[in-house]
């Protein structure tokens, strides 16, 4: 049995789950906050962040690695194409918005999501770069309605989770929704998405572990 590690709140948390409950495959859930010095945890997932899988052959962390692995070793309901090609250009997609969007906009969320602040340097820096970004994205992503095309793929799990996530940030720190000013009707995609009973259940899991850290917090 598979076991995934992590909290319920972190969108990368999340992109594996998804990615887990549609392909159909049993696992359980460990939590495992990010930054844990346990040694046990390190030894699975050195710089301490999540999600990490474990599985009876080991562990595995960074959420690309996972989808990647449990593409290889658990075929039956693909999330990306046969064809090589088509399954690189989905590949692809995870990237922009792994490295190109949601990593970048991560500078913001301090600010934008848990009461600290922003340098404007931090905030001048982060803009630029997704004026680029975004654009590029744009160019690789098809919403038809899918992100990779007609049928919901792995770049769909990663694109649900953190979308959200840029548009809120930008608007809340940045004065703009920059995916929105660009064009990107992120939330008809995600409305789409978001009728899928998995991503439902993702979700529901989502905001109930939200709660749970709110109440944790109150009582530190």
């Amino acid at each position: 049995m598979l076991t995934l590690c992590g909290f319920a709140v972190s969108n990368y948390y999340n992109k594996v789950k998804l990615a887990l409950l549609e392909k159909g495959i049993p696992f359980n859930e460990e939590l495992v906050m990010t930054g844990s010095k346990d040694e046990a945890v390190l030894g699975a997932t050195p710089l301490g962040k999540v999600p990490f899988l474990k599985t009876p052959q080991g562990a595995l962390c960074e959420s690309q690695v996972i989808c990647d692995y449990l593409e290889a070793a658990y075929p039956q309901v693909p999330l990306v194409p046969a064809d090589p090609f088509a399954a690189a250009k989905v590949r692809e997609l995870c990237t922009y918005v792994d490295l190109h969007l949601e990593l970048v906009a991560r500078e913001l969320y301090a600010e934008a999501f848990f009461g600290g602040t922003v340098s404007d340097d931090t905030k001048a820096r982060v803009k630029k770069q997704l004026a680029k970004a975004i654009p590029a994205f744009q160019r690789l992503a098809k919403f038809s309605p899918y992100i990779a095309g007609d049928q919901f793929t792995l770049a769909d799990c990663a694109a649900y989770v953190s979308l959200p996530l840029v548009a809120l940030a930008t608007k809340k720190v940045l004065g703009e929704d920059l995916l929105a000013a660009a064009g990107i009707d992120w939330k008809a995609y995600c409305a789409l998405i978001g009728q899928r009973p998995h991503a439902q259940k993702v979700d529901a899991d989502k905001k109930a572990d939200a709660a749970r850290m709110a109440a944790a917090a109150k009582k530190a």
